[in-house]
């Protein structure tokens, strides 16, 4: 009965049940347009005349939508892992949970259930979509089963390593920072699976390796094998939550020893000194983002040493290939903009939960040094997270792996990536009352934004033929991107720079992504640095100056 309690209250309570009807609706009418937007890119280039030809495309939609669905259930199982028990522990009511009627299983166990719940239910509205796939043929319906229990079962392992890291740490930044550290290894470990032992081996560790060899005709060989994989994965990591939870969750506090008791007064902890931006020198200067930084720390340097060591692989290889190269070096970026995205949403929505963001408001802070010192905060905390992608793409150009002007664009781009990263992250938290609802539209931009680029190259690729012909088909996924952007970004501030940002960053995007694939390197970087550059100012602008419309504070000048 308990556990069906902490169920209720994940799905029902918190996110008001509505969001689950709409983000089903989302996530269905965004599959069905990427299936149109194939057909008409197909059908556009080339003839659809025999019935081969729609099964190769059938086929080839699978290949598309699959890696798709898995990369979104894992990601939206393991963000909502982390933040139902993140929020518990900034709101401060972990312990009312510790010392309730409630067991450390049934605690454990129903904030795993109601997170796995919302992505189980995603999943089932994709159901419908992907059989109406397979009516162009080139895909059996037992296709389809193994996919979907493929991806099921990575969620619930991404879910269950989520849940457990974020009992164990005590801030949300630094569950998500290592929960998508563990994902990325994880990943890794199946492609050095793959180079060591082979494909087969491969697919019985990594899920994409998996979902890859589930889609095709003689691929349920390795499923049983990957099913046992995710299984173990989910009984440690579980199981050690439920030993470990109260444990981790519980803090001793010392009575502080009476002057009398030794008979000599105890000496004063000398005061430190301020900075003339307060916010700045608490974001660096004290425990602001928890405990045990080391931990985040040590484990980006562990990626940025694995994702070297592959790149120098390469590098001594006679032939080097750029996809291992990108292999080795995405991942790490990606992590590193996801995790700077969350510690500059979080280190605003801390302050909220723990009802302290009332007393800055009060104070004579003015918006230029809260949001500046917020930024600077995040960039300077996150260093290595912020220096090692940098450090990781300049060092392919004495590898020999990149030129000296595609190693400098491909620094300066990610720069600027990732200072609009960390202005996306400060304004969601100021826009959004709600914890939940800022992590979940500063992360879930920034995800979408890679997980949409990398479908639709993938989709330009597959579907080859003329890059001006594929902006028709296009147009509809710039648009609907652009709306959904919109809609999260301006949730208490429309302004019309957020408007032009919103139309903008999709359109340019695709124009970015046509560069790329045909070589245009200068173009790509001028793109995204106009481009981000350009929403970087709409949002930081905003967040400075409608600073009061943002955070609710009156001025006292009127």
């Amino acid at each position: 009965m308990f556990l069906g309690a902490v169920c209720e209250r994940e799905v029902l309570v918190a996110p008001r049940a509505r969001g689950l009807y709409v983000a089903r609706a989302v996530y269905a009418g965004t599959l069905l347009g990427i299936i149109a937007t194939c057909w008409l890119l197909v059908t556009g280039t080339q003839a659809i005349a025999t019935v081969g030809d729609a099964a190769r495309f059938g086929g080839t939609l699978m290949r598309i939508l699959g890696p798709l669905q898995l990369a979104l259930a894992m990601m939206s199982a393991a963000l909502a892992s982390v933040v139902a028990v993140g929020v518990e522990k900034d709101r401060k009511t972990m312990e009312l949970l510790l010392v309730s009627r409630l067991g450390d299983a049934q605690l454990v166990l129903g904030k795993l259930s109601g997170s796995l719940l919302r992505t189980g239910l995603l999943l089932l509205a994709a159901v419908p979509i992907f059989t109406l796939a397979t009516v162009f043929g080139g895909i059996m319906p037992v296709q389809i089963v193994r996919m979907f229990v493929v991806t099921a079962a990575a969620a619930a392992a991404a879910a269950s390593i989520a849940n457990a890291v974020a009992f164990w740490r005590d801030t949300t930044f630094q569950a998500l920072a290592i929960t998508a550290f563990l994902l990325v290894a994880w990943l890794a470990a199946g492609e050095a699976a793959a180079v060591a032992w082979g494909q087969e081996v491969a697919a019985m560790v990594s899920p994409a390796r998996a979902l890859f060899s589930s889609v095709s005709p003689t691929g349920g060989s390795t499923l049983p094998s990957f099913l046992g994989c995710c299984a173990g994965l989910v009984a440690v990591a579980t199981g050690w939550a439920i030993t470990r939870a109260r444990a981790w969750n519980t803090v001793v506090h010392l009575r502080p020893r009476a002057e009398g008791e030794t008979g000599s007064a105890t000496a004063r902890q000398a005061s430190r000194p301020v900075w003339s931006n307060p916010v700045l020198w608490r974001e660096l200067q004290t425990r602001a983002h928890g405990r045990a930084m080391i931990v985040v720390r040590v484990a980006w340097l562990l990626l940025f040493v694995a994702a070297v060591a592959a790149v120098v692989a390469q590098a001594r290889s006679p032939r080097p290939d750029r996809a291992a190269v990108a292999i080795a070096v995405v991942p790490m970026v990606v992590a590193s903009l996801l995790a700077i995205t969350a510690l500059a949403v979080t280190s605003v929505t801390t302050e909220r939960d723990r009802g302290t963001f009332d007393l800055l408001l009060v104070s004579d802070l003015e918006p230029k040094e809260f949001v500046w010192g917020k930024l600077l905060g995040v960039l300077g905390s996150a260093a290595e997270m912020v220096a090692l992608p940098l450090v990781l793409c300049l060092a392919l150009v004495p590898l020999g792996l990149a030129t000296p002007e595609h190693g400098g664009y491909l620094a300066l781009g990610l720069a600027v990536l990732i200072f609009f990263v960390a202005v996306l992250g400060v304004y969601a938290g100021l826009s959004h009352t709600t914890s939940r609802r800022a992590i979940a539209v500063a992360l879930g931009i920034v995800a979408f934004l890679f997980v949409g680029v990398a479908t639709a190259m993938r989709i330009m690729v597959a579907f080859g033929g003329s890059f001006e012909l594929q902006l028709a088909p296009f147009l509809a996924a710039i648009v609907g991107g652009a709306i959904g952007l919109y809609a999260a970004l301006s949730a208490r501030n429309p302004s019309p720079a957020v408007g032009w940002t919103s139309a903008l960053l999709p359109a340019l995007t695709f124009v970015a992504i046509t560069g790329f694939l045909q070589g245009s390197s200068l173009q790509v970087f001028l793109v995204v640095v106009a481009a981000y550059g350009f929403g970087t100012l709409a949002l930081l602008v905003p967040s400075i100056a409608a600073f009061d419309l943002l955070t609710g504070r009156t001025t006292t000048g009127e």
